[in-house]
């Protein structure tokens, strides 16, 4: 006998929350089946004789030297100091890229004013900067905090203008209609309406941080991930080398399911329905 349609509706309410209870396992195991595919490649090209084995060490070789770095050499710490660096650039950089751009994106005037400068200057390439930032800081940790925030600052004003842009006009005329005033309207509906977007966005740019981390750390650098890969390129330590660029991608994956965690348990509310 053929069930009638809300029958089969009901039924279809019962296993959606069965379905994305299981959602978050099937993610996992097709991210593990890619970085499965990911190693079993390397493996095979390291295998295959396409190079020396000592310029393309296959996974094995890596993983012990990762092993080896972090129990004799202290890379641990020199991880840590990377980490330091990135959170603290990132966090200079959303602090003075979030009000400008929130600025911008409210106000026609601002607008006008900072994004023809803040367009042209995130074209210009952060190692540029370097010969600059070495005279007026020296080769200590200020001058590799400043690459890291002039690598992403610029991007993030002119993207958080965007995102704040994006705000439906009904909302700012309702506020308006309501005698909100006008410095509310930017805290109260601007700001809180793209706060999910600027998440996302910090999320994404982010990445881009972790790209120069090695630039940073390659100028007078006693520790870091990057310092500890120059070291090992003056011995041809391949392996050594490739591992602080697995561990590179590693945290840079870590960091991500950390926004992506944060933006989803702080609007829940996007994913209902």
């Amino acid at each position: 006998m053929n069930r009638s349609r809300p029958q089969i509706a009901n039924a279809k309410r019962l296993r959606a929350p069965v379905l994305r209870a299981l959602l978050p396992n099937t993610t996992l195991l097709w991210g593990a089946a890619g970085w499965l595919c990911f190693l079993l490649g390397w493996h095979w090209a390291a295998s295959a004789g396409l190079a020396p084995e000592r310029l393309f060490p296959g996974p094995t070789a890596v993983f012990s030297s990762l092993d080896e770095l972090l129990r004799e050499k202290e890379f641990a710490l020199d991880i840590w100091a990377s980490i330091k660096r990135i959170v603290l650039s990132f966090a200079i950089a959303v602090g003075i890229a979030l009000p400008l751009g929130l600025l911008m994106g409210a106000s026609k005037y601002f607008d006008r004013f900072l994004a023809p400068l803040a367009g042209a200057f995130r074209y210009l390439p952060a190692p540029a900067f370097i010969p600059l930032l070495l005279m007026w800081l020296g080769t200590g940790e200020a001058q590799k905090i400043a690459l890291l925030v002039i690598g992403v600052v610029f991007f993030l004003i002119v993207m958080i203008a965007d995102v704040t842009k994006q705000v439906p006009k009904v909302f700012i005329e309702t506020a308006k209609t309501l005698g909100v005033p006008r410095h509310r309207i930017v805290w109260s509906v601007i700001f809180r309406h793209s706060l999910p977007a600027y998440v996302d966005l910090f999320r994404q740019m982010l990445a881009v941080s972790w790209t120069y981390l090695v630039i940073a750390e390659i100028v007078a650098a006693t520790d870091g991930i990057g310092a500890m890969m120059m070291r090992a390129k003056r011995f041809v330590h391949v392996d050594d080398i490739m591992a602080g660029i697995l561990v590179i991608g590693v945290l840079g994956l870590l960091f991500d399911t950390f926004f992506k965690l944060l933006h989803s348990l702080s609007f829940r509310y996007l994913n209902r329905g």
